[in-house]
Protein backbone atom coordinates (compact mmCIF):
# COMPACT_ATOMS: atom_id res chain seq x y z
CA UNK A 1 0.00 0.00 0.00
CA UNK A 2 1.41 3.36 -1.04
CA UNK A 3 0.22 6.19 1.16
CA UNK A 4 2.34 9.00 -0.33
CA UNK A 5 1.63 12.18 1.63
CA UNK A 6 -0.92 10.42 3.83
CA UNK A 7 -0.62 11.41 7.50
CA UNK A 8 -2.66 8.45 8.74
CA UNK A 9 -1.17 5.12 9.68
CA UNK A 10 -2.58 1.78 8.51
CA UNK A 11 -4.76 1.36 11.61
CA UNK A 12 -6.24 4.85 11.18
CA UNK A 13 -6.88 4.27 7.48
CA UNK A 14 -8.66 1.02 8.28
CA UNK A 15 -10.67 2.84 10.97
CA UNK A 16 -11.84 5.47 8.47
CA UNK A 17 -12.95 2.77 6.03
CA UNK A 18 -14.69 0.81 8.81
CA UNK A 19 -16.47 3.93 10.06
CA UNK A 20 -17.76 4.84 6.60
CA UNK A 21 -18.87 1.25 6.03
CA UNK A 22 -20.68 1.19 9.37
CA UNK A 23 -22.34 4.59 8.94
CA UNK A 24 -23.25 4.02 5.30
CA UNK A 25 -23.59 0.26 4.79
CA UNK A 26 -25.06 0.68 1.31
CA UNK A 27 -23.75 4.02 0.04
CA UNK A 28 -24.87 5.15 -3.37
CA UNK A 29 -25.13 8.21 -5.52
CA UNK A 30 -28.03 10.56 -4.82
CA UNK A 31 -28.68 10.90 -8.55
CA UNK A 32 -31.78 9.16 -9.86
CA UNK A 33 -31.35 6.70 -12.74
CA UNK A 34 -32.64 3.37 -14.00
CA UNK A 35 -29.91 2.41 -16.47
CA UNK A 36 -26.24 3.26 -17.14
CA UNK A 37 -26.92 5.94 -19.76
CA UNK A 38 -29.37 7.76 -17.50
CA UNK A 39 -26.69 7.84 -14.81
CA UNK A 40 -24.13 9.06 -17.33
CA UNK A 41 -26.46 11.88 -18.42
CA UNK A 42 -27.39 12.77 -14.83
CA UNK A 43 -23.73 12.89 -13.80
CA UNK A 44 -22.88 15.21 -16.68
CA UNK A 45 -25.80 17.43 -15.66
CA UNK A 46 -24.57 17.49 -12.05
CA UNK A 47 -21.45 19.49 -12.92
CA UNK A 48 -21.75 22.83 -11.07
CA UNK A 49 -25.29 21.86 -10.07
CA UNK A 50 -26.90 20.22 -7.06
CA UNK A 51 -28.08 16.62 -7.21
CA UNK A 52 -31.49 17.84 -6.02
CA UNK A 53 -31.88 20.11 -9.04
CA UNK A 54 -30.64 17.41 -11.40
CA UNK A 55 -33.17 14.93 -10.03
CA UNK A 56 -35.97 17.41 -10.66
CA UNK A 57 -34.82 17.92 -14.26
CA UNK A 58 -34.26 14.25 -15.10
CA UNK A 59 -37.69 13.26 -13.84
CA UNK A 60 -39.15 14.87 -16.96
CA UNK A 61 -36.12 14.27 -19.17
CA UNK A 62 -36.18 10.52 -18.66
CA UNK A 63 -39.84 10.45 -19.65
CA UNK A 64 -39.02 12.12 -22.98
CA UNK A 65 -35.88 10.15 -23.80
CA UNK A 66 -36.07 6.40 -23.24
CA UNK A 67 -33.10 5.06 -25.18
CA UNK A 68 -29.58 6.00 -26.22
CA UNK A 69 -31.00 6.43 -29.72
CA UNK A 70 -33.46 9.02 -28.40
CA UNK A 71 -30.64 11.09 -26.93
CA UNK A 72 -28.49 10.75 -30.05
CA UNK A 73 -31.33 12.09 -32.18
CA UNK A 74 -32.36 14.87 -29.79
CA UNK A 75 -32.86 18.39 -31.11
CA UNK A 76 -30.11 20.43 -29.40
CA UNK A 77 -32.24 23.56 -29.15
CA UNK A 78 -35.07 21.68 -27.47
CA UNK A 79 -32.69 19.73 -25.25
CA UNK A 80 -31.03 22.92 -24.06
CA UNK A 81 -34.35 24.23 -22.82
CA UNK A 82 -35.12 20.96 -21.06
CA UNK A 83 -31.89 21.02 -19.04
CA UNK A 84 -31.42 24.80 -18.81
CA UNK A 85 -31.92 25.04 -15.05
CA UNK A 86 -28.86 22.84 -14.41
CA UNK A 87 -26.56 25.55 -15.79
CA UNK A 88 -23.94 25.39 -18.56
CA UNK A 89 -26.73 23.85 -20.60
CA UNK A 90 -25.16 24.42 -24.03
CA UNK A 91 -22.03 22.45 -23.18
CA UNK A 92 -24.00 19.80 -21.34
CA UNK A 93 -26.30 19.38 -24.34
CA UNK A 94 -23.32 18.84 -26.65
CA UNK A 95 -21.77 16.40 -24.21
CA UNK A 96 -24.87 14.27 -23.60
CA UNK A 97 -25.96 14.10 -27.24
CA UNK A 98 -22.35 13.57 -28.31
CA UNK A 99 -21.88 10.78 -25.78
CA UNK A 100 -25.04 9.05 -27.01
CA UNK A 101 -23.89 9.28 -30.61
CA UNK A 102 -20.43 7.94 -29.72
CA UNK A 103 -21.96 5.04 -27.80
CA UNK A 104 -24.04 4.09 -30.83
CA UNK A 105 -21.10 4.43 -33.22
CA UNK A 106 -18.28 2.97 -31.16
CA UNK A 107 -19.86 0.73 -28.53
CA UNK A 108 -22.85 -0.92 -30.23
CA UNK A 109 -25.27 1.21 -28.24
CA UNK A 110 -24.04 -0.02 -24.86
CA UNK A 111 -22.49 2.26 -22.25
CA UNK A 112 -18.93 0.96 -21.81
CA UNK A 113 -17.93 -0.41 -18.44
CA UNK A 114 -14.23 0.43 -18.30
CA UNK A 115 -12.49 3.66 -17.37
CA UNK A 116 -10.46 3.64 -20.58
CA UNK A 117 -13.56 3.48 -22.76
CA UNK A 118 -15.75 5.82 -20.74
CA UNK A 119 -13.28 8.70 -20.85
CA UNK A 120 -13.32 8.46 -24.65
CA UNK A 121 -16.89 9.78 -24.62
CA UNK A 122 -17.55 13.52 -25.03
CA UNK A 123 -17.84 15.29 -21.68
CA UNK A 124 -16.76 12.29 -19.65
CA UNK A 125 -13.77 12.78 -17.36
CA UNK A 126 -12.49 10.44 -14.70
CA UNK A 127 -14.94 11.66 -12.05
CA UNK A 128 -17.99 11.04 -14.23
CA UNK A 129 -16.57 7.71 -15.37
CA UNK A 130 -15.91 6.66 -11.76
CA UNK A 131 -19.50 7.43 -10.73
CA UNK A 132 -20.84 5.35 -13.64
CA UNK A 133 -18.45 2.48 -12.97
CA UNK A 134 -19.24 2.32 -9.26
CA UNK A 135 -22.98 3.02 -9.28
CA UNK A 136 -24.10 1.47 -12.56
CA UNK A 137 -21.70 -1.48 -12.86
CA UNK A 138 -20.41 -2.10 -9.34
CA UNK A 139 -16.83 -1.72 -10.58
CA UNK A 140 -14.46 -0.44 -7.87
CA UNK A 141 -13.71 3.24 -8.44
CA UNK A 142 -13.33 6.46 -6.46
CA UNK A 143 -15.04 9.58 -7.80
CA UNK A 144 -13.48 12.76 -6.44
CA UNK A 145 -16.04 15.53 -6.07
CA UNK A 146 -15.80 18.62 -3.85
CA UNK A 147 -16.71 16.60 -0.74
CA UNK A 148 -14.12 13.91 -1.33
CA UNK A 149 -11.48 16.54 -2.14
CA UNK A 150 -12.23 18.53 1.02
CA UNK A 151 -12.51 15.65 3.46
CA UNK A 152 -9.55 13.63 2.21
CA UNK A 153 -7.39 16.72 2.71
CA UNK A 154 -8.91 17.56 6.11
CA UNK A 155 -8.47 14.06 7.46
CA UNK A 156 -4.88 13.97 6.29
CA UNK A 157 -5.35 11.19 3.76
CA UNK A 158 -3.80 13.46 1.13
CA UNK A 159 -2.27 16.89 0.79
CA UNK A 160 -3.30 17.46 -2.81
CA UNK A 161 -5.77 19.75 -4.57
CA UNK A 162 -5.83 18.08 -7.98
CA UNK A 163 -8.85 15.70 -8.18
CA UNK A 164 -7.17 13.19 -10.47
CA UNK A 165 -4.11 12.94 -8.23
CA UNK A 166 -6.39 12.55 -5.20
CA UNK A 167 -8.20 9.71 -6.97
CA UNK A 168 -4.96 7.85 -7.63
CA UNK A 169 -3.73 8.52 -4.09
CA UNK A 170 -6.92 7.25 -2.44
CA UNK A 171 -6.90 4.17 -4.65
CA UNK A 172 -3.41 3.47 -3.34
CA UNK A 173 -4.35 4.12 0.27
CA UNK A 174 -7.53 2.04 0.54
CA UNK A 175 -7.99 -1.60 -0.37
CA UNK A 176 -9.80 -2.03 -3.68
CA UNK A 177 -12.85 -3.63 -2.10
CA UNK A 178 -13.36 -0.41 -0.10
CA UNK A 179 -13.23 2.01 -3.03
CA UNK A 180 -16.98 2.29 -3.59
CA UNK A 181 -17.69 2.63 0.13
CA UNK A 182 -15.03 5.34 0.43
CA UNK A 183 -16.17 7.13 -2.72
CA UNK A 184 -19.87 7.47 -1.89
CA UNK A 185 -19.38 7.33 1.89
CA UNK A 186 -17.19 10.44 1.92
CA UNK A 187 -19.78 12.32 -0.13
CA UNK A 188 -22.55 11.47 2.33
CA UNK A 189 -20.26 12.22 5.27
CA UNK A 190 -19.43 15.59 3.72
CA UNK A 191 -23.09 16.48 3.40
CA UNK A 192 -24.06 15.37 6.89
CA UNK A 193 -21.04 16.00 9.11
CA UNK A 194 -17.87 17.40 7.55
CA UNK A 195 -19.54 20.30 5.78
CA UNK A 196 -17.55 22.97 3.98
CA UNK A 197 -18.36 26.04 6.06
CA UNK A 198 -19.56 24.65 9.38
CA UNK A 199 -18.27 21.11 9.95
CA UNK A 200 -20.04 19.34 12.80
CA UNK A 201 -16.86 18.23 14.53
CA UNK A 202 -18.78 17.57 17.76
CA UNK A 203 -20.73 14.83 15.96
CA UNK A 204 -17.77 13.26 14.20
CA UNK A 205 -16.84 9.73 15.26
CA UNK A 206 -13.44 9.95 13.57
CA UNK A 207 -12.54 13.25 15.24
CA UNK A 208 -9.51 11.75 16.98
CA UNK A 209 -8.19 10.40 13.69
CA UNK A 210 -8.64 13.66 11.79
CA UNK A 211 -5.43 15.66 11.27
CA UNK A 212 -7.15 18.93 10.28
CA UNK A 213 -5.54 21.72 12.36
CA UNK A 214 -8.75 23.76 12.28
CA UNK A 215 -11.04 21.13 13.73
CA UNK A 216 -13.04 22.31 16.76
CA UNK A 217 -15.61 21.31 19.36
CA UNK A 218 -14.66 17.66 20.01
CA UNK A 219 -17.53 15.25 20.55
CA UNK A 220 -18.40 14.40 24.15
CA UNK A 221 -16.40 11.60 25.74
CA UNK A 222 -18.03 8.18 25.61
Amino acid sequence: MKTGTCKLNKAEIDAVAAYLEHRYPEPKTALHFSNPFELLAATILSAQCTDKRVNIVVKTLFEHYKTVEDYAAANPTVFEEEIKSTGFYKNKTKQIIGAAQAILTDFNGQVPSTMEELVMLPGVGRKTASVVLAAAFGVPAIAVDTHVLRISNRLGLVNIKDPEKIEFALCGIFDKDKWITVSFGLVLFGREICQAKKPLCNKCDIYNICKWPEKRDPPPAR
